[in-house]
């Protein structure tokens, strides 16, 4: 499950050493966050296809707040150049790249054999998303990528925040709505308009960019939810706290990304989860920060 969508690391590398400390303290500037009232809300679905969503189930939220949109790129920068961290990406010495993305002549890489569009590129990191080559010019505003759960963590801890867990990002992302499979209603596109950030064409071999992109979008490119919040499908996966189970320290991302198409990958609705190694990080990974009330 965790191959197609957003690849998790190998478990015959070796574990990532921080090259700086986890930041621990609030040192960047405060967040903006949106306020979500608490109450019971409805989290999962019963889609036949996609069992790990089962089964649709009352769970009380307290108040919290969320950012409207995910961390950018230049946020994340400013978090690096303030305390010297080092991702584990970067510590382990490479990330998972859409095969798409690389030149004709890139050198041979590792693959992930269930999912072959996905290759693992030595020095592919949050600053060169693609590989060394890349860098992140025009890439300000969009969602930071290749960044593992600790990653996250680490930032947000800086902000003096933290990740939302899955109830919490499911009842934003709903935007208020009951039961519906997307932030704004029941139709993925509603009078012929895109609405997120998702695969158009034949995947994997042609993305045609009809909704305006290819690969991530900035931020708050499409319009908000309900509750003032952008891009909670589609665009990249997003981290969330806790483990996929309770018994394993596998994690959880939550909302698709600009790499799900509906012939293989329907997981751009609100309810959709994907399991993941704590360790991960691919070019379809980001996050979005979360505060108690």
């Amino acid at each position: 499950m965790s191959g197609c969508c957003a690849p998790s690391r190998p478990a015959d590398r070796p574990e990532s050493s921080s090259g700086a400390p986890t930041p621990r303290t609030h040192g960047g500037p405060a967040p903006e966050l949106v306020e979500i009232a608490g109450g019971t809300t409805l989290v999962g679905s019963d889609d036949p296809q996609h069992p790990e969503e089962w089964p649709v189930r009352e769970v009380d939220v307290e108040t919290f707040r969320i950012a409207p949109c995910a961390v950018t790129n230049a946020e994340f920068a400013r978090f690096v150049a303030a305390t010297g961290y080092r991702t584990e990406s970067e510590t382990f010495g490479s990330s998972f790249v859409f095969a798409g993305f690389l030149p004709d002549d890139f050198p041979p890489t590792r693959g992930v054999a269930e999912a072959p569009w996905w290759r693992e590129v030595l020095g592919a990191s949050w600053e060169h998303p693609t590989g060394p080559h890349s860098g992140l010019s025009g890439l300000a505003d969009h969602p930071v990528v290749h960044v593992s759960r600790a990653d996250a963590e680490a930032y947000a801890g800086w902000r003096g925040a933290r990740l939302p867990s899955e109830a919490e990002w499911e009842r934003a992302a709903r935007g208020g709505l009951v039961g519906q499979p997307f932030p704004w209603g029941s139709e993925l596109e509603p009078d012929d308009r895109h609405r997120m950030n998702v695969w158009q064409g034949t995947f994997p071999t042609e993305d045609t960019g009809a909704d305006g992109w290819r690969g991530t979008c900035p931020v708050d490119a499409f319009p908000a939810n309900g509750f003032g919040l952008h891009n909670m499908t589609g665009n990249v996966w997003e981290w969330c706290a806790g483990d996929w189970e309770t018994d394993g320290p596998d994690g959880v991302t939550r909302g698709g990304s600009y790499l799900c198409h509906a012939s293989y990958c329907r997981r751009y609705r609100v309810s959709a989860r994907q399991r993941q190694s704590a360790d991960s990080s691919a070019g379809n990974l980001g996050f979005r920060l979360a505060a108690d009330a």
